[in-house]
């Protein structure tokens, strides 16, 4: 399906917070001296990809290019526990001069392996909450990154509500087993309640419940906002379908999951964010910085996007959706 889009962008001040791949590195050097990055990944999506993809140009921005002086080993864990132990061992054995942690339980499993390799990390919601760091502003240990809670999520909240005509009743779905994404859940049940709406929360385990999930809550809301989920994200397009088939808005928390299938966000540019952390990972192979008193960041931007063929499936204007103030 050819996706369309509209985007806005808006600046917030950068802020410090309160395929199973076992085999040879992703890139080579010529330089022996390169340095060494071995990258964990939990799941493979749009979201996360586009994490990654920032992360490396980053580091090139930060001096460290693939093929000249910089070997990545590259591992997804497809959402795999047993995946994630035995990457997490095998990056630490190799001897890593730094590791990279995308989505929480990558990061925790790396964290795991090993006290002293430098390691930063990406799309987690709370690396505190997630006991990666002492605290956000003053990490303490051998870990820090960005994080891609947005600031204020009821903006993304009020954006949903803004769409829909005398809104009643929101839905929520998320993965209850996922921690950062229950964290969010109950930030949004929050603000949605603060609003004068009712809220009604469904769950899914994994991907294969997705469209169940999906098809229940439709039928018994108004609209539909989903957390940065990697279950939910994972089934992007089977969400989009079902919100065709219901005539449900949805608002995501990330930009790829409405592109892939959701209506419009005010949500992070993973590959922005991304980048944020190849350039605090170049900082630190450079010698001038140590996770221990590196702040963790919050995204440099918000972006609002909007899925224009979602919005005419909807019978809504794209133009007259517009970002929060």
């Amino acid at each position: 399906m050819k996706m369309k889009k509209i985007v806005t962008t808006s600046f917030v001040a950068l802020s410090v917070l309160a395929l199973a791949a076992c085999g040879a590195p992703e890139s080579t050097s010529k330089d022996s001296d390169a340095k060494k990055v071995g990258v964990l990944q939990i799941v493979q999506h749009g979201s996360l990809d586009a994490a990654y993809e920032g992360f490396k140009e980053g580091l090139a921005e930060g001096g460290y290019k693939e093929g000249e002086n910089l070997v990545i080993d590259y591992q997804n864990a497809q959402n795999n526990q047993d995946n994630l132990k035995s990457m997490s061992e095998k990056l630490v054995k190799d001897k890593s001069d730094l590791l990279l942690g995308i989505a929480t339980p990558a990061a925790q499993s790396l964290a795991n392996e090993t006290q002293d390799i430098p390691i930063v990390v990406t799309a987690v919601t709370d690396l505190a909450e997630a006991k990666l760091v002492d605290s956000n502003e003053k990490p303490g240990r051998n870990v820090t990154g960005t994080t891609d809670m947005v600031p204020d999520i009821s903006k993304q909240t009020d954006l949903l509500l803004s769409i829909i005509e005398n809104p009643k009743t929101i839905g929520i779905m998320y993965n209850a087993g996922e921690a950062n994404s229950k964290i969010q859940a109950n930030l949004a049940k929050e603000a949605l309640e603060k609003a004068g709406v009712k809220v009604k929360e469904l769950t899914a385990n994994t991907t294969n419940d997705v469209q169940q999930v999906t098809t229940s809550l439709a039928k018994d809301v108004d609209g539909i906002y989903i957390p940065t989920d990697n279950t939910f994200a994972s089934a992007a397009t089977v969400v989009g379908e079902v919100a065709k088939e219901t005539k449900t808005p949805i608002v995501a928390a990330s930009i790829e999951q409405v592109e892939a299938g959701g209506l419009a966000t005010y949500g992070i540019d993973y590959e922005s964010l991304g980048k944020q952390t190849g350039l605090m990972a170049a900082k630190i192979l450079d010698g001038d910085a140590t996770p221990s008193t590196m702040p963790v960041e919050f995204a440099n931007e918000l972006k609002l996007v909007v899925n224009e063929d979602m919005a005419e499936a909807l019978g809504i204007d794209p133009a007259s959706i517009k970002a929060p103030e």
